[in-house]
């Protein structure tokens, strides 16, 4: 059986998934990054986008974080996400409501802070966008 690590993937109503991996890859502020048992120490803001959980080297879990903070040790990686959603979850119907209702916020944001807070929704809803689109398989 192969080495694993810890995953833990907390959002603010709950505990939403915590199991053994050999993998995790979270979308890191940074860019992706796979965290695997044995791993430095790291810390890093989570962008809206999908954390892959692998087992026996195959995605066993898709899920949707739209944002939030990652810890990794060498025996834990643990998220804490704003929202969370199973990616097998999402609605195409409610991803495409809410982008457009992201995008009618931001056309009618009239100061600064409101603006940015439209922006994040819609990088949120364009990143939920994306998130259901099929996963190319590498060959």
């Amino acid at each position: 059986m192969a080495e694993t690590l810890q995953f833990e993937l907390v959002s603010p109503e709950r505990l939403v998934l915590s199991e053994p991996a050999e993998m995790v890859v979270v979308p890191g502020a940074e860019g992706d990054f796979g965290a695997m048992p044995r791993h430095s120490l790291l810390i890093s803001a989570v962008r809206p986008g999908v954390i892959d959980v692998y087992q026996n080297g195959a995605i066993t879990s898709r899920i949707f974080v739209a944002g939030g903070f990652a810890e990794v040790t060498g025996e834990r990686c643990t998220v804490l996400a704003e929202e969370a959603i199973a990616v097998a979850d999402l609605d195409p119907g409610a991803v495409t409501a809410r982008l457009e209702a992201a995008q009618r916020a931001l056309a009618e944001a009239t100061d600064d802070p409101t603006r940015a807070q439209a922006q994040l929704k819609v990088a949120i809803a364009e990143a939920m966008r994306v998130a259901l689109e099929p996963k190319a398989v590498a060959h």
